[in-house]
This record gives structure tokens, sequence and C-alpha cells, in this order.
């Protein structure tokens, strides 16, 4: 695998061969907080004058070496082409048009400038608190509950027909997420705003080991008898700590729904079983 100084000289010198305005790197590679490890990508951005001219033969992207695999997006503005070298490494290149920096920075927590001979870079900003997470207000609490004990209907339907993944995709898209959400405003209620990073991937850091440990236990979609054990666990652990949070917050907590939901959850699931 190509070392990172390798891989920055060879970012900048594609830059330099495609007569490339500025160039800026983002994500876990400027991320102090961020492990290091053989799978952090570089996410580049490329900021060019002629967007059009640059896309019509991509042959360029050869110089960064053999890809495995690569895909292009189109976003807003810009170009994403995502590459996967032969060697492990992989570069998430941006083209982004100069008078559409503002666009590519909103989208960023942090970045840092590697060339930038015009100061094009100067007066724009970046978005640091994209992830931090501030105290829930009685609003944001009340919308967090209300959506975790609706969707957890939609998981009961999904076991009830049997269809594995519509169960899995709302037990964890939605109702795990707001159980994330709500260990997010605990420690928020604790030390006030936080950076629980991208996915929440510095949550835990806040919090016991047990707590990550439960939650962990929540993850095993293999069957539809764990996606079950899942749900019934995931409510329990929901329950608790909306409960936890809304003593602490001093905010209203419907129990009464909760409770009627956890028991309609186990009422379908025993009433038709999870096979």
């Amino acid at each position: 695998m190509r070392a990172e100084t390798e891989m920055i000289d060879l970012i900048l010198q594609t830059a330099k061969t495609t007569q490339v305005e500025a160039v800026a790197m983002s994500g876990s590679r400027t991320d102090t907080k961020a492990p290091k490890d053989e799978f952090q990508d570089y996410d580049v951005v490329y900021v060019v004058d002629d967007l059009d001219n640059l896309t019509s033969d991509l042959s360029w992207l050869d110089q960064f070496g053999k890809r495995i695999i690569e895909q292009e997006v189109t976003l807003d503005h810009r170009r994403l082409y995502l590459m996967l070298f032969e060697d492990g490494n992989r570069i998430d290149l941006t083209l982004c048009p100069k008078e559409h920096i503002q666009e590519w920075a909103d989208s960023e927590a942090d970045y840092t400038v590697l060339k930038d001979e015009k100061g094009l870079f100067e007066s724009y900003t970046t978005s640091p608190q994209r992830y931090w997470m501030n105290p829930a207000s009685p609003i944001d609490f009340e919308k967090a509950c209300n959506e975790f004990w609706w969707v957890s209907a939609y998981v009961v339907k999904g076991i009830h027909r049997n269809h594995l993944v519509y169960a899995t995709d709302h037990l964890y898209g939605i109702c795990q997420q707001e159980l994330l959400k709500i260990l997010a405003w605990q420690v928020a209620a604790n030390k006030g705003t936080v950076d629980v990073g991208k996915n929440y991937k510095y949550l835990f850091q806040y919090l016991p080991a047990e707590k990550e440990k439960e939650f962990s236990s929540l993850l095993d979609f293999s069957s539809l008898d764990k996606i079950t054990q899942s749900l019934f666990a995931t409510m329990k652990f929901f329950h608790r700590e909306a409960q936890s949070l809304a003593q602490k917050m001093g905010f209203d907590y419907d129990k009464e729904v909760a409770e009627k939901m956890m028991r309609y959850a186990e009422e379908r699931v025993k009433k038709f079983g999870s096979n």
C-alpha cells in the first residue's frame, strides 16, 4: 500500500497536470480524533475552472493508479469520483467549480488546504458543528419518542409478514437511530454540546462501556427470531433511557403509550409467531 506522503504527492502532482485551481482534503485524515488505519479514505476536492472540460475525458484519473472498482456521482454542481485502488488505497475525489466552493464547504465538518495559490478558500467557511449534539428541547424529545414508538409497529408488521429486510430497515434505520439520539441527548444533558461524529461514531466514548455493549447486542439481524429479540430489547432500552432523560430534563414522557406499544408488539408476535 502506498504511504500517505506518496499519496498526497500524487494528488498534488495530478492537480498540477490537470491545471486544478486549488486542492483541499477533508474527512478522517484531517480529523485528529479519528483512529489511523489502512481504511482511511483520501477525501479530496479539486477546485476547477472548467468542470465540463475536465469531465469530458477522464483518462487523467489513471494517474492515480489501477482501480479495482469506481463510482461516479453527480451532486448538485459537483462531480464525485470514488476510486478503490489495487493497493488498497481509496480516493474520494470531488470536482467542484470554483464558484460553488461554499456548497462543498457546507458539506464538510472541517478541511485542510493543500494547494491554494489564489486564496480561493479564504472567504469560505466549513460547518465544524455538523455532527455536534445539543441538549434536547421538549419538542425534540417528544418527536423522537413518537417516531420510535410509531415505527416500532412497522417492525412488528415486518416480523409478522416474514419480511426480514423490511423489519431490519425500520428497526435499525429508524428505531435504533432514535435510541442513539436519546443516548446522545443523555450525554449533552451532562456535558453540554458534544461532537458525536458522523453516524454517532464518537458517542460511546462519552458513555459507560456497558451501554455500548448493550447497544451492540441489538445488532444481530441474522434471522427473524434475532430481529424479534432485538426489537424487544431495543424497546426496553429506549423506554429506560427516555424515562431517565425526561426525569433529568423535566420533560413529559408518555409512559402509557410506550407500555401499550410494548404490549402491542408482544401480543402480536406471540399470536402470529416469528416464523
